[in-house]
């Protein structure tokens, strides 16, 4: 059941910085809903779309599969640059929002806007994938001393180390751009801006945001666990129900 929002609830410095909002627990799984709403309603391209993604993603799976030590660095660096990719998609959930018919060539244009911030946020995306793929590599050297043996061979440690050090660097990038990208789509603020909006946004809502990471990573592998043919309908789905985390997060500008 929908609860209202307590928009009285904001720790936005008085500046013309936006304003972010408190949201109910349970808010999460509405944003899914309302994803779904707009994935229906805009089912051609968002699915077209998604076709890209899915095949993407599917190419950097062949690549792990030859080379399995890289695995955890594709599949990890395809999930930090997720955001940006996504973009395309909340400029859908944007039109539909405005009563407009979903339009795929208006929506791939639609980053022009602040195509400026857009790219430095798309490359701050591309370093922590450089700074990951470093950091997988550096992991395999100090546990496989060279040898490349398959992922059933892994030692436990490895694991273990893969896990944590992947945890720390998507906890950060989630920190810093989960409302980001749709905020850059939707006004003419800088990237750091936006970035600080996302660390004020989870601030504010620690709860609420864990679950919503925890339901992006595990819907995201469970695309990734569907030979990638999943995620042909997840990614575009989450990048839908992400444009109303965004709207519900962040209060919208003084001229509505």
């Amino acid at each position: 059941m929908e609860r209202s929002l307590d928009a009285g609830q904001d720790i936005s410095p008085p500046t013309a910085a936006p304003r972010v909002r408190r949201v109910d627990l349970a808010r999460p799984w509405v944003w899914l809903q309302r994803g779904a709403q707009d994935l229906r309603r805009a089912a051609r391209p968002s699915l077209g779309f998604g076709t890209l993604i899915a095949a993407a993603g599917l190419l950097l799976m062949g690549a792990g599969w030859k080379a399995a030590y890289m695995a955890p660095a594709l599949l990890g660096g395809f999930l930090l640059v997720a955001p940006f990719a996504a973009i395309v998609f909340y400029a859908l959930s944007r039109q539909l929002e405005q009563g407009q018919a979903p339009d795929a060539g208006a929506a791939l244009r639609s980053w022009r806007g602040n195509a400026g911030s857009i790219a430095l946020f798309g490359l701050m995306l591309a370093l922590a994938y450089i700074a990951w793929e470093r950091i997988a590599a550096i992991v395999f050297a100090l546990f496989l001393e060279g040898q490349t043996p398959g992922p059933t061979q892994w030692p436990i440690e490895l694991l273990l180390a893969f896990g944590v050090a992947g945890a720390l660097v998507a906890v950060l990038v989630f920190a810093l751009g989960v409302v980001s990208a749709p905020l850059l789509l939707d006004r003419p603020v800088d990237a750091i801006t936006a970035m600080l909006t996302s660390w004020r946004c989870c601030r504010l809502n620690a709860g609420p945001l864990l679950l919503w990471a925890g339901l992006l990573a595990g819907l995201t592998l469970l695309g990734f666990a569907s030979l990638m043919l999943g995620l042909l309908f997840i990614f575009p789905w989450l990048a839908h129900a992400s444009w109303h985390a965004y709207r519900d997060l962040v209060e919208p500008d003084e001229g509505g």
